[in-house]
């Protein structure tokens, strides 16, 4: 799977995701395994949790993601292996709040 452009709403990585805009998991890279790949499983970003970009540091990196009602930090190399599909402004019901 290829991640792509957020403004065409196909799948793009969650660190490419632009302020502001929320999303739905798809999935963690499968290549990504071990430690890191557990960490963010357990962060709730997991198949269907709705995240979203809401705070970036002055030198952009780590980045802060609303996941699950929680606030987490991640670094641009760890969001890079988390795939999502942006959620269109007006978007299906009941997309925005499933998490």
């Amino acid at each position: 799977m290829a991640p792509t452009t957020a403004e065409s709403g196909a799948h793009v990585r969650l660190a490419d995701l632009p302020d502001g805009t929320p999303a739905i998991v798809v999935a963690v890279d499968a290549t990504f395994q071990g430690y890191g790949r557990q960490r963010l499983l357990d962060l709730g970003l997991t198949e269907g949790a709705a995240v979203e970009p809401v705070l970036k540091t002055f030198a952009g990196d780590p980045r802060a993601y609303r996941v699950r009602g929680t606030t987490i930090a991640l670094r641009r190399d760890q969001a890079a292996h988390v795939i999502v599909k942006p959620i269109p402004a007006g978007g299906p019901a009941g997309q925005e709040g499933r998490s």
